[in-house]
């Protein structure tokens, strides 16, 4: 896709004006959607985006252009404009470049464009089947496959050129119920940087689509949430969305590096309740956030953010560790060749605990047991969040009551994992599509059900 030579000549035009540093990242990728509304095709679709992006440092200025004109005069052409925006200085630059072969630790068995368009509407019809019979309630269900193939070519001035591929598979399911007027929806997304062997080993269905219907008919016969400061008990998987958006945003370089973070200069110190060990891991195998490198070529890291309540490190790259005077973690990473990257989150999970999960609730008094997350918004220099719970229930003397709709969390980050009293054996993850300034990405959140002591729950 993009030759030794090639890119050799490139960064070498790119670096006459007086640029410290150039990189050029190259991507081919292939992207299929399958959809189906009740039962039927909706959109069965390939695209495929392919150019390359050229970053170029001189200090702390930083200039980035891309091209889908992937030629060598394209390229050059780039890598001119780029150069033209750093300075005017002629220079003449060497660079000599030698090959890297990451480790693959993501072995793909079934390649998504190795199997029939038949084969994979079947898996859309085994989950919208399930959803369909399990309520006369359910009014509507959509489904969906995703899959994508990226293969992408990192180099750079300081002589990396390096190779990976990444294969992505995600189920979705929603389900929507209605009934006097209302109507109230359940999700489910699995996903993992596999194949189409994901449903072989990880995904079923079928199952899928039942737990997306029982969640959308238990919300539209539940009672509003009433509205109140109380324990908050939130539940395994992708409850750690929470910590992902409130506080996990707040560590990344691209808002500590600016002091737009609520978490700057606090390493070493104590940021949240001794129960709560945080991580950012890029290394687990065929996880949804996973990489064998980052999208600058650093390998990528097990990085403890939190232990035992003390900050330990932030997530950095290449041009926010330029500007912290710190190294970078393998946490760069971008939605395509369009975009520059920045420090993003990979597997994103407070560690497993030592507590009972039945304990949690039954010490708790009354309170909300949030059993599955929503959507919600976060401002990442104060850490304030509020987020939707998609399926909560109330809990009286220590038993899970009544199920309620309609209940919002509102916080802020740095208060609610210093409230964190209870860290549960049973840490899941949970499959997201995150959004920042360097594009969409996949990533996973994740959590053992943890107890906050004190939270606003607003509802009605």
């Amino acid at each position: 896709m993009l030759t030794k030579s090639t890119a050799e000549a490139v960064l070498a035009e790119a670096l006459t004006t007086g640029g410290d540093f150039a990189e050029i990242f190259m991507e081919d990728t292939v992207y299929g959607t399958i959809s189906m509304i009740d039962g039927n095709v909706d959109k069965a679709a390939n695209s495929r985006d392919h150019g390359a992006g050229i970053r170029i440092y001189q200090g702390l200025n930083a200039v980035y252009v891309h091209t889908n004109d992937t030629s060598l005069e394209g390229l050059l052409a780039c890598a001119r404009k780029g150069a033209a925006a750093i300075g005017d200085e002629v220079m003449s630059r060497q660079v000599q470049l030698t090959r890297s072969i990451p480790t693959n630790i993501h072995m793909i068995k079934q390649l998504p464009g190795d199997v029939s368009g038949q084969r994979k509407v079947r898996k859309l019809l085994d989950a919208y089947r399930t959803a369909k019979a399990y309520d006369t309630a359910i009014s509507q269900v959509v489904t969906s496959l995703r899959e994508v193939d990226q293969s992408v070519v990192i180099a750079n001035s300081d002589g990396l050129f390096t190779n990976d591929r990444r294969v992505y598979t995600r189920l979705g399911v929603q389900a929507i119920a209605s009934g006097n007027g209302e109507n109230q929806t359940g999700f489910i997304g699995p996903g993992a940087m596999m194949g189409f062997e994901l449903f072989d080993t990880r995904v079923d269905p079928a199952a899928c689509g039942t737990i997306a219907a029982e969640t959308a008919v238990k919300m539209l016969r539940a009672p509003v949430c009433p509205a109140g400061v109380m324990p908050v008990v939130i539940d395994s998987g992708f409850g750690g969305v929470i910590f992902h958006e409130a506080c996990g945003h707040s560590l990344e370089a691209t808002a500590v590096a600016r002091g737009n973070s609520e978490f700057a200069g606090k390493l070493g110190q104590k940021i949240a309740a001794d129960c709560v060990t945080a991580i950012d891991d890029g290394t687990m195998p065929n996880e949804w956030g996973s990489l064998n490198i980052d999208d600058e070529g650093t390998p990528t890291t097990r990085l403890t953010l939190i232990e035992n309540g003390v900050l330990k490190n932030y997530m950095i790259d290449r041009l926010n560790g330029r500007r912290m005077n710190m190294p970078v973690t393998g946490s760069a990473r971008r939605q395509s060749y369009a975009y520059a990257p920045t420090s993003r989150m990979r597997n994103t999970f407070i560690a497993p605990g030592n507590d009972d999960p039945a304990e949690i609730i039954a010490t708790m008094g009354d309170g909300l047991y949030a059993a599955k997350m929503g959507g919600g918004s976060v401002n990442p220099s104060t850490g304030e969040f509020n987020f939707a719970v998609m399926e909560g229930y109330l809990v009286k003397d220590g038993k899970i009551s009544t199920p309620v709709r309609g209940a919002t969390l509102v916080g802020k980050g740095s208060e609610i994992i210093m409230k964190i009293d209870r860290v549960s054996r049973d840490m899941k993850m949970g499959q997201g599509m995150c959004g920042s300034v360097s594009g969409s990405i996949p990533t996973n959140v994740g959590q053992p059900m943890i107890r906050v002591s004190s939270l606003t729950v607003g509802g009605r």
